[in-house]
């Protein structure tokens, strides 16, 4: 009867991992932190994965198409839109961000062009083809609704980045620098803390 009962278990372990499996369709999230002065700033995102794809970003004549997906620019991510959220002031691309919540986008001119974009649109969780207001991902973009733009260093690294990832580097009391990695690609905009 243990034996029976433990293939039972295995059994039943097994379809549920198989059923997981089959039901992640959407990529898992992320959460990127790092803290300031005892105030936090986070990235929440999706985290695609290459799953055995190359040049993701696309050639010369496509670049950015494959993950623009027909959206203008790039979500940074996957699934809903890319959101930083400041407890502290900030100062990107020349211009201060405010504390609050804001959707990341990067607009990916060319290999080396690439431009980090931050704006106060409204996001929604669930995609509606009828909504043509609020971003999913980056669709329904408008830069009106920019706060800033700014150029970022875009470098080629010697490996592959399977799955995607933001992360905060040389974080100081006066600033850092945000950088996102995937594929063999590492883009960096910096940042500084307002006073």
């Amino acid at each position: 009867m243990r034996w029976i009962t433990g293939l039972f278990v295995a059994l039943v372990v097994a379809g549920t991992a198989t059923l997981q499996a089959q039901q992640r369709e959407s990529s898992p999230d992320g959460v990127s932190s790092t803290q300031v002065g005892g105030q936090w700033i986070d990235i929440t995102y999706g985290r695609p994965i290459l799953r055995g794809r190359t040049g993701i970003f696309g050639g010369a004549t496509d670049y950015g198409a494959k993950v623009n997906d027909g959206a203008p620019v790039w979500r940074a991510g996957a699934n809903v839109s890319t959101r930083l959220k400041t407890a502290v002031p900030l100062e990107i691309g020349g211009k201060r961000v405010a504390p609050g919540e804001y959707v990341m986008l990067i607009d990916l001119k060319s290999p080396k062009d690439w431009t980090f974009i931050l704006t106060t649109q409204s996001w929604v969780r669930d995609f509606d083809p009828n909504n043509k207001v609020d971003l999913y991902g980056a669709y329904n973009y408008t830069p009106a609704k920019d706060v800033t733009r700014a150029p970022m260093a875009v470098e080629t690294i010697p490996f592959a980045i399977d799955q995607l990832s933001w992360g905060f580097t040389d974080v100081t009391p006066s600033g850092g620098a945000m950088r996102i990695w995937w594929d063999r690609t590492m883009a960096t905009v910096p940042f500084k803390i307002i006073k």
